[in-house]
């Protein structure tokens, strides 16, 4: 889900010669729709915090300012081209329009849920900015939870590498968290798809 050319080594030199703003441009790109590891570049933010090569406040306020900027131009993203767009890459996989429709009314029910939660959600981070805008969310709307969602992300991601990685290596609890990401991308698609399954089923009899 991520470039590959972005290994740790790579991402824990990028923090140690650039800083903050490593931390900063990577998960805001990351946020704009781009497939970087944002998460683990919060992690590492976290971790040089935790053993002194970084200062913890500012590791946080570039992790939160970086999502929620981030967050914001992939919203914009959407907002002004996305739906046709959308549109076109469904016609190319077959997808009928008003199926489309229904997942655009779908998420839009869900909106302010998805923009909140999504960073902590693998994938859902990266598009959740760009189908706010698809749907037309309010932007006041997106921006106050978008925000608080990037706060509330940050706090934990910064704070968790910063306390545990004292505990066990940076690479172990990478892994963790991008298990429970997995994983809550699995619950969500179960959530989504359970209730569609059940409906074609009593459509059926």
């Amino acid at each position: 889900m991520s470039l590959e050319f972005l290994s740790l080594d790579t991402i824990q030199s990028l923090a140690s010669q650039y800083g903050y703003w490593t931390i900063f441009l990577g998960i805001m790109l990351e946020n704009t729709g781009l497939p970087l590891p944002g998460e683990t570049i919060t992690l590492v933010g976290g971790f040089l915090a935790g053993s002194g090569e970084m200062v913890y406040w500012r590791v946080l306020i570039s992790a939160i300012a970086g999502a929620a900027i981030g967050d914001s131009c992939g919203y914009w993203i959407g907002r002004t081209g996305g739906w046709p767009l959308l549109l076109k890459v469904g016609k190319f996989f077959r997808v009928a329009e008003h199926q489309l429709e229904n997942a655009k009314s779908k998420f839009q029910q869900n909106a302010a849920r998805a923009v909140f939660l999504g960073r902590f959600i693998a994938l859902l981070r990266i598009f959740a900015g760009p189908i706010a805008g698809i749907v037309e969310m309010p932007y006041p709307k997106f921006l106050l939870c978008n925000v608080a969602g990037a706060t509330l992300w940050a706090s934990v991601m910064v704070s968790l590498a910063f306390f545990v990685g004292h505990l066990i290596s940076l690479e172990q609890l990478i892994a963790w968290v991008g298990q429970f990401a997995i994983l809550a991308l699995l619950l969500l698609i179960a959530w989504i798809v359970v209730p569609l399954w059940l409906e074609a089923r009593a459509s059926e009899n």
